[in-house]
């Protein structure tokens, strides 16, 4: 069961400046940042095994804050903590199921985390971006669709085409199987009853026991600032989701990421592909820091009341 205390995984210092959640909660806070260049977009494996060490032995049973999105793939390290059957709750603007990544990155997680067995199913809800459209969604890890341990439901999504490969039959999505493709038609959030809905999609989870990941991207700017795009939920449609998870399953652990911090890459090879992935336009950037921490802070101290009370 998830208990009061709040662990802050330090990359980019992030959290640390939001004061009013440092003092209406039990904080706990280990310092990352000596290897937060090596751990942004993705980590080899050396980063993850100091990673590890740093966190072994420590309560898993809390929410964890780590930061900007560009570390959302320590939420892997995380969930490795659990050996128990699990269900994967995913909230994010983007479904971080690439399969064509050589290590572990924010951008291929949750196909990552699969490969642990007792991750009986994975909910990704919110993802709109370009990833899965029908360029993205070529490189995705469509196998986990089988038997749908994997179900993703976009908010708002066009229907999208994959080329020359098998895509499984799912529940979340329909195929129009074509000459050498085929046609994804998302069932969509928008427009639905979400709390209804949402509600007859966790009453058939096989696990009670459910480890939930936020990516605030997945919010609209106006209750979240990060350095990826905007997303599409509302905060008021976050926090009833969350709600109804707190009330009806046993969450043992949660991660939160999508906290504003500068893009900066030491690595050319990271600073190529961060040029080349980042969005234009970041609102964050264009705002008074202090308008930004106060903005994600005031987000996260309401997630926390929702998900603590």
């Amino acid at each position: 069961m998830l208990n009061k205390l709040i662990r802050i995984l330090n990359f980019d210092n992030s959290v640390i400046a939001q004061k009013k959640l440092l003092s209406q909660y039990k904080t706990e806070i280990i310092d990352l940042e000596d290897i937060a260049l090596r751990a942004r977009y993705w980590i080899n494996a050396r980063t993850k095994r100091l990673i590890q060490e740093r966190i072994h032995g420590l309560d898993r049973n809390c929410v964890s804050f780590i930061g900007s999105g560009d570390f959302h793939h320590i939420s892997s390290i995380l969930i490795n903590q659990f050996s128990e059957p699990l269900t994967l709750l995913v909230f994010d603007f983007h479904p971080d199921w690439d399969a064509a990544a050589l290590s572990l990155s924010c951008g291929s997680w949750v196909t990552d985390t699969l490969k642990n067995k007792n991750i009986l199913k994975c909910l990704l809800l919110g993802p709109s971006s370009n990833d899965i459209s029908t360029w993205g969604i070529q490189s995705a890890n469509l196998s986990s669709l089988k038997d749908n341990r994997v179900e993703i439901y976009p908010y708002a999504r066009k229907p999208s085409i994959v080329f020359l490969k098998r895509v499984p039959h799912n529940i979340s999505l329909r195929l129009e199987k074509g000459f050498l493709h085929n046609r994804i038609y998302w069932e969509e959030l928008r427009g639905k009853n979400l709390p209804e809905f949402f509600l007859s999609l966790i009453q058939r989870l096989p696990t009670k026991q459910v480890y939930v990941s936020i990516d605030k991207d997945c919010l609209k700017n106006d209750s979240s600032l990060t350095n990826w795009e905007e997303g599409v939920f509302s905060l008021d449609e976050l926090l009833s989701m969350l709600r109804i998870i707190r009330e009806n399953l046993d969450i043992v652990g949660v991660d939160i990421s999508g906290d504003y911090s500068k893009v900066w890459a030491k690595e050319r090879i990271k600073a190529f592909f961060s040029r080349l992935d980042r969005p234009k336009g970041i609102k964050a950037k264009e705002l008074d820091p202090s308008v930004v921490t106060a903005t994600n802070e005031a987000t996260n101290l309401k997630i926390l009341e929702t998900l603590l009370a």
